[in-house]
C-alpha cells in the first residue's frame, strides 16, 4: 500500500512539474498576459479542470518553483536547533551557502534561462502580488518554528524581510548585467552585514550560538 501511494506521489510531482515547465515556456516565449490557462493545458497534454486541480492560480503555474521553499527558513532553524546552533546563526550559513552554489532563491544567479524567469517574475504586477503571499507563508512556518509568540513572529518578520531584500538587490546588479562571479563577493558581504544586524537587533534569543 505505502509503495503504491509513493508511487501515485511520484507520478503527481512528475505531472506537476511537467505543466509548470510548459507554462513557464510558453510564458517566457510569448508574456504571461497573452497566454491562456486552456493554451497551457493543450501544450501540457491536460484538460482544464485537470489543470486547476494541480494549480488553482494562473499565477502559480510561475511560482510553483517557489513553493518547495515556503517552510525552508523553517527546515534550516529545525535543522541547526538538532545540532545545536541557534536560528541565526544556520539561517546566515544557508544564505552563505545558497550564494556559493548561486541558488536562484538566493537572486545571485546570471543563467539566462533564470534571468528570463526573474525578468517575467519582476516585470508581471500579478505575479509580484502572488509572491508576497508565498513570502508570508514562509513567514509564518518559521514563526512556529520560532515559538509562535508575539516576539517569534516579529523575528519571522524581519528574517523573511532580510532574506527577500538581499535576494532582490542581488537580482537588480544581475538585471544590469553584473556578473553571479563578479557579484559574489560583495553579495556575501551584504548577507553577512544584514544578519549581523539581524542579530543585533533580535538580541540573544534567536543570534547566538
Amino acid at each position: 500500500m505505502g509503495s503504491e501511494m509513493g508511487l501515485r506521489e511520484r507520478k503527481r510531482r512528475q505531472t506537476y512539474e511537467a505543466v509548470s515547465e510548459a507554462a513557464i515556456g510558453l510564458f517566457l516565449e510569448r508574456g504571461f498576459d497573452k497566454v491562456s490557462v486552456a493554451e497551457v493545458a493543450t501544450a501540457a497534454g491536460i484538460s482544464k479542470p485537470t489543470l486547476f486541480r494541480y494549480f488553482p492560480a494562473k499565477e502559480d503555474l510561475v511560482l510553483h518553483r517557489f513553493a518547495d521553499h515556503e517552510d525552508e527558513a523553517a527546515r534550516v532553524v529545525a535543522a541547526g536547533r538538532a545540532a545545536g546552533r541557534a536560528p541565526l546563526p544556520a539561517l546566515h550559513t544557508h544564505f552563505r551557502e545558497g550564494l556559493e552554489r548561486q541558488d536562484p532563491v538566493t537572486g545571485l544567479c546570471d543563467n539566462a534561462h533564470v534571468r528570463a524567469y526573474h525578468a517575467m517574475l519582476y516585470g508581471t504586477p500579478s505575479l509580484v502580488a502572488r509572491l508576497y503571499g508565498y513570502q508570508g507563508r514562509s513567514e509564518q512556518a518559521l514563526a512556529a518554528e520560532l515559538g509562535d509568540g508575539l516576539g517569534a513572529r516579529a523575528a519571522a518578520g524581519q528574517i523573511i524581510a532580510v532574506q527577500r531584500i538581499l535576494a532582490e538587490e542581488n537580482w537588480r546588479r544581475i538585471a544590469e548585467g553584473v556578473s553571479a562571479q563578479m557579484l559574489y563577493a560583495e553579495a556575501l558581504d551584504a548577507a553577512d552585514r544584514a544578519f549581523l544586524q539581524l542579530a543585533g537587533g533580535l538580541g540573544a534569543e534567536y543570534g547566538q550560538v
